[in-house]
């Protein structure tokens, strides 16, 4: 393999779909998600160590635009659908050629990131979700850096905030960090305080604990009459706990 090449190989840690987005903008809509290895950060409640800590590297998968892209394709038969880019942290992926490929195919993409890479095709993206780590996750958002993602973006791609929400000190984060950007919809997401380690596929989930966060977020953010944002569950945890790749 040639140097040139090394550099648009994707490290890929799942691949799986059509399922449905489980949550944010697209919540409920039909997906296939294309899973990346390697993440810049190291949040203290990830769901997706798996994709995340660098002792599963060697479970990443290195492939191509075309091998990616040919997998997608099988798994939605052809049929366009959403592609959801995930991770850990896909801005560190080279996945432009990956989304030159779909569009040609009428595919739309859809990608997640805390907002610390910023890469010029973001602008060819379809949805661009920003989700800044607040203060439980133990890291800490490069306003500067976060800038930098739309100005990449040029203003192309629908563009809002989702923001996990664990206790009192999140929810401030998560209203300063909409008042910074008030022209973006914002999403909040009531944190899973059960996740799954990286070597487990189904593990246990406390569903009456994310449901008691889950009304107090409601509560919280009616109480406010924060009417602008948009209170919204992990469907796919609702309907599979952490089972992994649904």
């Amino acid at each position: 393999m040639t140097a040139t090449a090394r550099t648009d190989v994707i490290r890929v840690s799942e691949m799986f779909g059509p399922t449905i987005q489980g949550e944010g903008v697209l919540i409920g809509l039909p997906t296939v998600f294309v899973r990346t290895g390697g993440c810049d950060y190291r949040c203290s409640w990830c769901d997706s160590l798996h994709a995340v800590d660098s002792r599963y590297r060697d479970d990443w998968t290195p492939m191509t635009p075309k091998a990616v892209w040919d997998e997608v394709r099988r798994l939605s038969g052809g049929v366009p659908v959403t592609v959801s880019l995930s991770g850990g942290n896909p801005a560190i992926q080279p996945l432009g050629e990956l989304i030159k490929l779909g569009h040609r195919d009428g595919y739309r993409f859809a990608l997640e990131t805390q907002g610390s890479v910023s890469k010029d095709w973001f602008a060819d993206l379809d949805v661009l979700v920003l989700s800044p780590k607040p203060p439980s996750s133990g890291m800490a958002a490069d306003w500067a850096l976060f800038a930098n993602c739309f100005e990449a973006a040029r203003g192309r791609p629908e563009t809002v905030l989702k923001i996990v929400v664990f206790d009192e000190a999140d929810y401030a984060y998560a209203r300063d960090a909409a008042a910074r950007y008030p022209h973006l919809p914002v999403y909040l997401q009531p944190g899973n305080h059960t996740p799954p380690g990286g070597d487990e596929v189904d593990a246990g989930i406390d569903m009456d604990g994310i449901a008691e966060r889950m009304r107090w977020l409601v509560d919280r953010v009616t109480q406010d009459r924060w009417f602008a944002a948009r209170v919204l569950p992990q469907l796919h945890v609702l309907l599979w706990g952490n089972r992994r790749g649904v």
